[in-house]
């Protein structure tokens, strides 16, 4: 049985984001080709946007540290700590309003 803590790599992938002129970092958490499901932690300093882009699939997004903005079809979320948002299936963006980390899962199986 594998085990990560989630608060001690958060806290790694934004003092990379921090060091990164990006201004974010990301390491796979579980998954990748060889499963249907991917849960990806995502660091992202303040200001920090990730462009417009389509969906991925079935796909969440659960905040474990800061504030972002989801961004999708006219509309926009915002979320802290603790929420979690069902990504929509059309194009979006995200946006950090303060130092953020989040976990996006994604049902690969199509």
């Amino acid at each position: 049985m594998q085990t990560t803590s989630l608060t001690a790599l958060a806290h790694q992938q934004l003092d990379a984001a921090r060091a990164a002129a990006s201004g974010r970092s990301a390491v796979t958490v579980y998954g990748g080709r060889e499963h249907d499901l991917r849960q990806t932690l995502i660091a992202m300093t303040a200001g920090t946007v990730l462009g417009e882009h389509e969906s991925p699939g079935e796909a969440t997004l659960q905040v474990i540290e800061g504030r972002v903005v989801l961004h999708a079809d006219g509309d926009q979320r915002e979320a802290g700590v603790g929420d979690h948002v069902v990504i929509p299936p059309q194009r979006h963006d995200l946006s950090a309003v303060a130092d953020s980390v989040v976990l996006l899962t994604v049902a690969t199986r199509a």
